[in-house]
């Protein structure tokens, strides 16, 4: 690993600014048609896949399993594709993409954060996204009745949580210090 700082720490602040974007979005337009719910949806993980992406190819040599997240990202635009192909999907064919997206996506990042958790000292950050996206496609399981304005809120408010413990994490990434490397005091 390049002992200087990790060099994608950006695209985790990119990443986290454009979730909590589209959750305030949500969050304040919650008369939302389902249509342009699914637009706004397919939208955020595409882009979220292809930071996903370049993550992983810039840390390719410094992570054995840079693979993961290469997976996830091409899986978050497949899932991003579908959504614009079929624009008219009913709200439970959504609820069940999303519920999906957010147990793959956190299973993924749990993972993504034992390794982390080799490379940061006390890095809990994305693991805890991981966990609250598990809990989110959980959520949406079990109540699947709820309408299009508790759906929009449901997601406006993960996204801006997750979209924050994102920027937090690239920004203690961008200020990295390999462990042990601290001045003494």
């Amino acid at each position: 690993m390049d002992r200087t700082q990790p060099r994608n720490w950006w695209t985790f602040v990119a990443r986290g600014i454009f979730a909590i974007l589209f959750g305030v979005l949500a969050l304040a337009v919650p008369e939302l048609t389902l249509i342009l719910l699914v637009w706004m949806f397919g939208a955020y993980i595409m882009i979220d896949g292809a930071f996903q992406i370049m993550a992983a190819i810039a840390r390719r040599k410094e992570l054995q399993r840079w693979w993961m997240i290469l997976i996830e990202g091409l899986f978050e635009i497949a899932l991003g594709v579908v959504t614009f192909a079929w624009p008219g999907i009913t709200g439970l064919a959504l609820l069940t993409m999303i519920v999906i997206w957010a147990v793959v996506t956190g299973m993924l990042e749990i993972a993504a954060a034992i390794q982390l958790r080799k490379i940061i000292e006390n890095e809990w950050m994305l693991g805890f996204s991981g966990v609250l996206s598990i809990i989110f496609g959980i959520a949406m399981f079990l109540w699947p009745g709820a309408g299009a304005v508790a759906l929009a809120w449901l997601i406006g408010i993960y996204a801006v949580l997750f979209g924050s413990m994102l920027v937090v994490l690239g920004f203690r990434l961008k200020d990295w210090e390999p462990m042990g490397t601290h001045a003494a005091v």
